[in-house]
């Protein structure tokens, strides 16, 4: 008679992760620090935020004084006819400091706001992309565990059918069952070979992702401590993540700043039929030691200092201001729709975020119910097995019920702590504490 399994599940189970925990393994925390020094996104995001920085100084020098240091030695052959032929060699020598100080040019302080605005952007895209790394390495960290735990089940769910096989196969040699039982536990014994291969195969496939992701090798991540407590919604209504979306998601920042940027060009724009005021300052020594060709052969020196305004007021460019003046205009209508289109995508992001989260609660308690129930029928069929009342097919279809059931359970799991990391990145509020938050929920 075949022998019940059931007490030794969580047995075999135990010994299965143990044999599948790693020596050293890695907390999401770890992997996530690995991935910082490793991802090009994010390292191409931190150089772009330099390069804005650096392009909102240049703007600032529009404002500031500019000094130039002018020096030059020429030398002139001159040949003088008249009442006899003189040849000159004639040279001159200057030096000069030379200075401009702007006073009134409007664009040039309009183009440093645009620098800073674009500073902003580029931390709103850092943002973005750190955001995105996290959910990139959590989403890899998760997909090895529940690769891993598929594989677990698979092997538990194997050495339970070759119990069911060896069993029908006594059964049969005895007489007290048909060949049909054999053969059924045979063909559910090779099916879940073929299981465990591509298990197998999808665990290595996994794990080759998340070592490319965080560039290590042999990445162990560490499995949630059990029983897993999953954290429930807060708040739990979808407004108050949709309002954080519209405020604070780094893409929508984006496209705000962008129309801000719009703005200002409009107005720099605008400034092309101002004037410019510009205070000048210079000083300038020419020595000519060979005279002119007026006193050939007389040494001179002269100084120089100038001080002064410069005033440039335009008058008819050609209509060029008019037809740019209506591009910026366009261009900021474009911005203000770009804003638009990006603020209703991010609604519907997190609305669509925050009710998969929802779902996924309710899937997680329905799947617990299902998991017990489904260990109850196992155990009704091996007894009825036992006795009679049940056949082997009926006993195999339980086990693959259940183990699906536990599978399932596993991956619900990590779908609802991806869908609160996805939530959160919807709403543009996800950061390391998030991350910390799960990697507390990890076993030690």
């Amino acid at each position: 008679m075949p022998m019940s399994c059931s007490r030794f599940l969580p047995l075999t189970l135990a010994l299965a992760a143990a044999l599948s925990a790693p020596a050293q393994a890695q907390s999401l925390m770890a992997l996530v620090e690995s991935a910082r020094q490793y991802d090009a996104p994010w390292q191409a995001a931190q150089a772009q935020l330099h390069a804005a920085q650096g392009r909102a100084d240049q703007a600032r020098a529009g404002l500031l004084p500019s000094v130039a240091l002018s020096a030059g030695l020429s030398r002139a052959e001159t040949e003088i006819m008249g009442n006899g032929r003189r040849d000159l060699g004639l040279t001159t020598q200057t030096v000069g400091v030379n200075a401009s100080q702007p006073l009134y040019r409007p664009a040039n302080r309009i183009t440093l706001e645009q620098g800073r605005r674009g500073v902003d952007a580029a931390q709103a895209q850092l943002d973005a992309v750190a955001q995105d790394l996290l959910v990139r390495v959590s989403q890899g960290y998760f997909d090895v565990l529940a690769a891993q735990d598929t594989l677990t089940f698979v092997q538990a769910q194997k050495a339970a059918v070759s119990e069911q096989l060896a069993a029908a196969k006594r059964n049969f040699e005895v007489g007290t069952s048909t060949i049909t039982d054999s053969r059924e536990a045979q063909a559910r014994y090779d099916l879940v070979v073929a299981q465990e291969i591509a298990a197998e195969n999808d665990l290595r496939v996994k794990n080759m992702a998340l070592d490319q992701l965080v560039g290590q090798t042999n990445t162990k991540p560490l499995p949630l401590a059990q029983p897993p407590v999953l954290p429930q919604l807060e708040p739990d209504s979808p407004l108050p993540w949709i309002e954080k979306a519209e405020a604070q998601q780094p893409l929508v920042r984006q496209a705000l700043i962008a129309l801000d940027v719009a703005q200002l060009e409009t107005r720099k724009a605008e400034t092309g039929h101002l004037p410019t005021l510009d205070a000048q300052a210079g000083y300038n020594v020419q020595r000519t030691p060979n005279g002119t060709t007026a006193t050939p052969g007389v040494s001179t020196r002269t100084n120089s200092a100038s001080i002064g305004l410069a005033l440039n007021v335009p008058l008819f460019a050609g209509f060029s201001v008019q037809n740019r003046i209506k591009e910026t205009l366009a261009l900021e209508d474009k911005a203000r729709a770009d804003l638009d289109n990006l603020r209703r995508s991010a609604v519907q992001s997190t609305r669509a975020a925050f009710y998969g989260v929802q779902s996924g609660l309710g899937q997680v308690k329905a799947l617990e119910a299902a998991e017990a129930s489904s260990q109850s029928a196992l155990e009704a069929n091996q007894l009825g097995y036992q006795v009679g009342v049940r056949i082997n097919i009926d006993v195999l279809n339980a086990q693959s019920q259940l183990y699906q059931t536990k599978r399932d359970l596993a991956v619900a799991r990590y779908s609802v702590l991806m869908g609160t990391l996805k939530l959160r990145q919807a709403s543009g509020s996800l950061d390391i504490s998030d991350i910390e938050a799960v990697n507390s929920m990890l076993a030690r």
